[in-house]
């Protein structure tokens, strides 16, 4: 087969396993190098700490696999309404962890490639891959004002996973960047973590803060989280190009059942790690999602809240003793 014959049968089995977009870019594809090394040297990564290591790795893909010759890059949709509870899980976490879930269709189709006469090497999210850029130019989408991919199927809701491969294939045709005069991502934003076009301070960026960040939610962001107890949606929520979106055909995606925040606060470590087994959640550990749910608790919770959130008020871990004396008296401030 040729370099074109032989993507069009890796697209097919792609879509045989499950996937929902399939693309090729060449290995020497324009990730946006120096763009990102300067978002990491002005520190907008913030504790993420493993971006900027072997930037050289993240911006060349020949050094990850030497005899690389061709990127590809597939999409799995993830995409369903928010199930209806008083606080928000993102919707790329309300089930089974993406990771395992597309690392698996991955394999799958690394197996098939193996077969072809290819050395592979996949990555989720766990690798030193750029992969909105890449997926831009493979042809999936672009990149909108948002950071995000964008596709004109499945709007914003793709997962992305790569695979660098020695097989040589031929290119997919780049999409031209169709966000226009259009800022509803950036003016959706609650915590103008959007700075500029297609640039993003991760240190306001409420996903960071509920998710990635460590220590103690910043006081000015607290009330910006709303009801948001783990990650945000809101500048995908907003994009036009949803108007397309379909909800996923992966089973896996469905969402765990939401408690009541007041009943999560009296969880074991044990409790917490069972609910959330499984699921992009359990990284957090109790300590973080006791800080996210009193958070929120603090932004919309009411009298019936207050046995449990004063519960933790001289709790050992600082963090969240010092979350629930806040959320204690912002409860009380709202009568």
């Amino acid at each position: 087969m040729n370099a074109a014959e032989l993507r069009e049968r890796l697209r097919k089995e792609a879509a045989a396993i499950g996937l929902d977009a399939f693309g090729v870019a060449p290995v020497d594809a324009d990730v946006r190098a120096d763009y990102f090394k300067k978002w990491i040297a002005e520190g907008m990564h913030g504790d993420m700490d493993w971006l900027a290591k072997n930037p050289e790795r993240r911006t060349q893909a020949t050094q990850v696999l030497p005899e690389a010759k061709s990127i590809i890059v597939v999409g799995l949709n993830y995409y369903q309404p928010h199930p209806p509870a008083d606080y928000r899980i993102a919707k790329y976490a309300l089930g089974a962890d993406y990771h395992n879930v597309l690392v698996k269709k991955l394999k799958k189709l690394c197996t098939v490639m193996r077969e072809l006469g290819g050395a592979q090497k996949p990555y989720v999210d766990t690798g030193p891959v750029l992969e909105k850029p890449m997926a831009a130019e493979a042809g999936l989408g672009w990149q909108g004002k948002s950071t995000i991919l964008l596709q004109k199927g499945f709007g914003t809701w793709l997962f992305l996973g790569v695979i660098i491969t020695t097989l040589e294939l031929e290119p997919s045709k780049k999409e031209p960047n169709r966000c226009g005069s259009c800022t509803r991502c950036i003016d959706a934003c609650p915590t103008a973590a959007i700075i500029a076009p297609y640039k993003l301070d991760a240190r306001k960026c409420l996903a960071y803060l509920t998710i990635e960040h460590d220590g103690p939610i910043p006081l000015e962001y607290r009330k910006p989280m709303g009801d948001r107890v783990f990650g945000c949606d809101d500048c995908l929520d907003v994009c036009p190009w949803n108007k397309w979106a379909q909800i996923t055909k992966e089973q896996k995606f469905s969402p765990r059942p939401h408690l009541p925040l007041r009943e999560t606060l009296v969880w074991t470590e044990a409790d917490f790690l069972n609910h959330f087994k499984g699921t992009p959640v359990k990284r957090l550990g109790l300590h973080r999602w006791w800080r996210n749910a009193l958070t929120v608790l603090g932004n919309r919770g009411e009298a019936r809240d207050l046995p449990a959130v004063t519960a933790l008020e001289n709790h050992e871990n600082a963090m969240v003793a010092e979350h629930a004396k806040w959320a204690h008296a912002e409860i009380v401030a709202r009568g």
